[in-house]
């Protein structure tokens, strides 16, 4: 079984890890150029970004070539998913992928914008995020075959937040970025970033091609880049990851 993962922040790393077999990272996948796997199973895990598919998880759909005979994706998300998960299957119909399987799980909401890290860390226990993954993860090695679906309502809903929130923002979204004095140029930001969006020189100079996973935010060990107006100085990365294994899976130099 391949599984081929997003993350910014660990959530999505962590299931693909409890879901097992061969991982493979999507940026590291999109920068290397081989995009034709064969197996058994391929799966896909990836976070919800404004009731939607993040670009570049929606860039890899378009590119890949998946021969299976079970494919399956899982959404994570923080409090709202929308209806993320038919826009991948849109795009896979587009690219010839076909999915027995669909599935969300919510985890702890990072979306600084939005949400506080420290309200949403004493609601962690209420998800069940454990029981979850463990059905989800009991699904797929059953090969149960079931899509989740919103209905035409939340889909359409699901298509103006995308395209208002997350599509025309994004390349303009790294100028809300702050940096503070605690900077050390350390340049672990540089390395965090899936899209090569970070150079650092006396302090990080952001490149306008921001896909908004606040991997750089999150995992900066001197808590020295910031939002404006976000509403946690807390940061937060799931508790089963290592900043070393988001830096393997997102590092562009």
């Amino acid at each position: 079984m391949k599984i081929f993962y997003f993350t910014g922040t660990g959530n999505s790393l962590y299931v693909a890890k409890r879901i097992g077999g061969e991982l493979y990272s999507i940026p590291q996948v999109l920068k290397d150029g081989n995009l034709e796997f064969e197996d058994e199973t391929i799966g896909i895990v990836f976070p919800c970004y404004a009731f939607g598919v993040p670009r570049l998880v929606a860039e890899f759909i378009k590119r890949v070539t998946l021969n299976a005979n079970y494919v399956f994706a899982v959404m994570t998300y923080g409090n709202m998913s929308g209806s993320g998960l038919k826009q991948l299957e849109d795009l896979g119909k587009q690219s010839g992928i076909t999915f027995n399987y669909t599935n969300e799980i919510c985890m702890v909401d990072n979306y600084l914008p939005l949400y506080s890290v420290e309200e949403q860390l004493k609601h962690e226990n209420k998800k069940l995020i454990e029981a979850h993954v463990e059905n989800i993860v009991n699904d797929i090695r059953n090969q149960k075959t079931k899509c989740k679906r919103k209905g035409i309502v939340m889909d359409t809903v699901s298509k103006l937040v995308y395209r208002f929130v997350y599509e025309n923002k994004l390349d303009m979204a790294d100028k809300k970025f702050i940096v503070n004095e605690n900077c050390n140029a350390c340049k672990l930001c540089e390395k965090l970033c899936p899209k090569n969006n970070i150079s650092v020189t006396d302090k990080p100079e952001f490149l306008h091609r921001c896909d908004i996973c606040y991997s750089c935010i999150h995992n900066c060990p001197q808590n020295a880049i910031h939002l404006k107006n976000e509403k946690s100085s807390m940061r937060f990365i799931n508790q089963h990851v290592t900043v070393n294994e988001i830096i393997d899976s997102n590092d562009q130099s």
